[in-house]
């Protein structure tokens, strides 16, 4: 036990809040944990890290409580105040997110952080959580977790659904707070700054590093690369052993006994032996040179009715740049890719398109997915077993094995797949594309490190030109030449270098947060002013008549999904009726679907009713 304790615990051995021991978990039938285990002193630090896949949710559901191991031991310190950051976070029963979030107070607890949190994260806390869309309940459910200032905060992509001002106010409040904390999180910047220990979940068990996330990916490698040492010698050993049963001397036949044994249980080890995972293979499907130029912006404004987003643009993108566009949400980033690609055309100025151009978009929505199909025929267009890559034929398994999809994954549908395995899908479609410009939303989006890794290589060896908007900072740096700034009131600024060169530029000035745009609101531009004068529109009779039937809408297809997730959450259920498993999969796809196109179409029109002014 001694021994075990000392495994997991830092370097000061404090008693640990929370433990957990040999963990075991076993999903359709594969061991997703096998001796999994962390421990977690007051005030420590920890991010848990692995592959998209490896179970690191799993983990810290189990941490939490919320999921039972099938076997191990689970250790909370009595007394102990843990918070938990939900991926699907239940408001139901709460009039308003402000009363959501006072519910994770303490009676004796501070209060006032509620409205405070609610506010830096974008909300008034007189929300109707019935009303709010995924991003906006993600939000809310980070304010209830850190409300209460707990002893342990489990956070879960944390920085999902935050804009670039928000993750670095996050970063802030983190690193206030006494709390202790297990961080799962693809954002670099934010591990480097809060981390003080790397929990590594890698084929079912975890291997601990009390050096920092600064340190974690030399040391990943070392341990890779002893591996393989290890597995080539196992290797060796067996074909020298194989040798010998082949032309050895025949000796005493106790010894022949004794050799074959020893074979067997050296072939034994190898089979037993689950060796780390490939890597991904990316490579971009290059289209021959565009015209120097790529795109020039002049003078350009664009507004939606009230609201100016872009406001006396000048741009030039040239062949090769890496741009990257950086803003808060709502600040014009998606509007500027459709106008710098001609897909929408700008209310006054000019925007030319150069020549030659071959563009590859990659949507963070990923609606071009379509959830019913397998991803063989997602990749293959369903023609067949071929992968057209540039003016090549390849087979669509071997395709699939470049970006670490299993030979037994062609058949399944989209809709079953990880968010990370959907990220890698819709890379392995856009980049089997010719192209000669990339324009990335939120690439990095659900990818872990390693492939962020090998797609910022993939980026650096492209000689096309890459128009990039991302909120991960460290990405950012590693790719941009170059950053062009939204500064509030439609104004956007270009700095040269990448993220950490545009804060230099800014005397370490952070971009504009939520609290500064509805600034930006209350003293509108002058064409704003302008607009403001005339007399008050309001939404159309269909629309008006939308925006009262979305929230119910909405409500129905919530309650849906959630019986629908409990029927798969049957283990049994494949192995006992395959067929009503397929369908109920295709239902829950489905029903997701449309749920999230009512929740833009709520959001859009909630918006476009503000700026109209109507009532």
């Amino acid at each position: 036990m001694r021994a075990a304790l000392a495994m997991v615990q830092n370097p000061v051995m404090s008693p640990p809040l929370l433990l957990l021991q040999d963990i075991t978990l076993t999903l359709g039938g594969a061991p997703l944990l096998n001796g999994a285990g962390f421990g977690v002193s007051a005030g420590e630090r920890i991010c848990l890290v692995g592959r998209n896949g490896s179970g690191k949710s799993t983990l810290l559901r189990i941490a939490a409580g919320e999921l039972a191991a099938d076997d191990g031991t689970r250790f909370l310190q009595p007394g102990t105040t843990v918070r938990y950051l939900l991926q699907e976070p239940d408001l139901s029963g709460f009039a308003t997110t402000l009363d959501y979030v006072r519910s994770g107070i303490p009676a004796d607890g501070p209060d006032y952080r509620a409205a405070l949190l609610l506010g830096e994260l974008g909300l008034t806390g007189e929300e109707n959580p019935a009303n709010l869309s995924g991003g906006e309940a993600r939000r809310c459910a980070l304010a209830w977790a850190l409300a209460p200032e707990p002893d342990l905060l489990l956070l879960d992509e944390p920085t999902n659904h935050l804009d670039m001002p928000t993750i670095e106010w996050l970063e802030r409040e983190l690193l206030s707070l006494s709390s202790a904390m297990v961080i799962i999180s693809h954002d670099r910047r934010l591990l480097e700054t809060l981390s003080r220990s790397v929990v590594w979940l890698d084929r079912g068990v975890t291997r601990r590093l009390d050096q920092g996330f600064a340190r974690f990916e030399s040391w990943r490698e070392e341990i890779l690369e002893q591996e393989e040492r290890d597995a080539h010698k196992l290797d060796r050993q067996i074909a020298r052993e194989e040798d010998w049963m082949r032309y050895g001397v025949t000796a005493r036949r106790k010894r022949n006994v004794r050799r074959v044994g020893e074979l067997a249980a050296l072939r034994q080890a190898r089979r037993e032996a689950v060796r780390a995972p490939g890597g991904v293979k990316m490579l971009a499907n290059e289209d021959g040179l565009s015209g120097k130029l790529v795109a020039v912006a002049e003078d350009v404004r664009k507004a939606y009715g009230p609201r100016t987003v872009i406001d006396g643009l000048d741009l030039r993108v040239l062949r090769g740049d890496r741009l990257g566009i950086v803003g808060a949400n709502g600040a014009g980033k998606s509007t500027l890719l459709r106008l710098l690609t001609g897909q929408d055309q700008p209310d006054s100025g000019e925007i030319r398109i150069g020549t030659a151009l071959s563009v590859v978009t990659l949507d963070q929505q990923r609606r071009t997915l379509d959830p019913t199909r397998t991803l063989a025929d997602t990749l293959t267009g369903g023609g067949g077993d071929m992968v057209q890559v540039g003016s090549e034929k390849r087979h669509v398994i071997g395709y699939m094995k470049d970006f670490l999809f299993r030979p037994e994954q062609a058949r399944t549908p989209v809709s079953a797949l990880s968010g990370g395995e959907r990220g890698r899908l819709m890379l392995a479609c856009a980049l089997a594309r010719p192209s000669n410009l990339l324009v990335l939303d939120e690439p990095t989006n659900d990818l872990d490190l390693e492939t962020l890794d090998l797609l910022q290589e993939m980026l650096d060896a492209y000689a096309g030109t890459v128009l990039l908007v991302s909120h991960d900072r460290d990405f950012l740096d590693r790719v941009a030449t170059s950053v062009l700034l939204a500064e509030g009131a439609g104004r956007w600024v270009e700095y040269a270098g990448g993220y950490s060169d545009m804060l230099a530029q800014r005397g370490g000035i952070a971009p504009a947060g939520r609290g500064d745009r509805r600034a930006d609101a209350a003293t509108p531009s002058a064409p704003q002013k302008r607009a403001e004068k005339g007399p008050a529109r309001k939404l159309s009779y269909k629309d008006q008549h939308a925006l009262d039937r979305l929230p119910g809408q909405i409500a129905t297809l919530e309650e849906q999904i959630g019986q629908l997730r409990t029927i798969l959450s049957d283990g049994s259920l494949y192995a006992r009726d395959p067929a009503s498993f397929t369908a109920t999969t295709e239902k829950l796809d489905r029903a997701e679907a449309e749920l999230t196109a009512a929740e833009e179409r709520w959001l859009e029109l909630e918006m476009l009713r503000e700026s109209l002014g109507s009532s």
